[in-house]
């Protein structure tokens, strides 16, 4: 599994015209999954993301997690992290989980993520999706399982 994890003061997921997350202070997650990614790799990374340090503390180091903070999740899947763009022109998505493998393993992680009380809303799986966002530091990082 691949996470790119915004900090955030805001976020938003959008899907026919229809807004179906948001959230305020928060991480916004856009969650990749590959071929051979388990249950085993999503509790690693939602363990990984809630205990974080990257909020700032009353000194202004970045030494509390989203579960010191009281934050939110909004979690988007999103296959193409694992584009492959090494040749040619158009990415390659081979790397990438086929549906019926990565939903239900998408799903939970996200219930993983609600077992430590955060709340986390989501996009909608396999949807063309907008999301909007105001990246707070800016602070991105990314996550890997393997």
């Amino acid at each position: 599994m691949r996470i790119v994890l915004q900090r955030v003061k805001e976020a938003q997921v959008t899907v026919d015209e229809q807004v179906t997350g948001a959230i305020s202070d928060g991480l916004l997650l856009l969650v990749g999954i590959t071929d051979g990614d388990t249950e085993a790799d999503a509790k690693y990374l939602a363990e990984k993301v809630v205990h974080l340090r990257i909020f700032e503390d009353e000194a202004g180091k970045m030494n509390r997690s989203l579960l010191d903070t009281g934050g939110s999740i909004l979690s988007v899947s999103q296959f193409t992290l694992y584009g492959d763009c090494r040749k040619g022109r158009r990415p390659n998505f081979m790397a990438a989980a086929r549906p019926e493998t990565a939903s239900p393993l998408y799903d939970r992680f996200n219930e993983l993520l609600r077992g430590y009380g955060i709340k986390v809303e989501t996009g909608v799986f396999g949807a063309m999706m907008q999301v909007s966002l105001t990246n707070d530091g800016p602070v991105t990082l990314i996550l890997e399982s393997k």
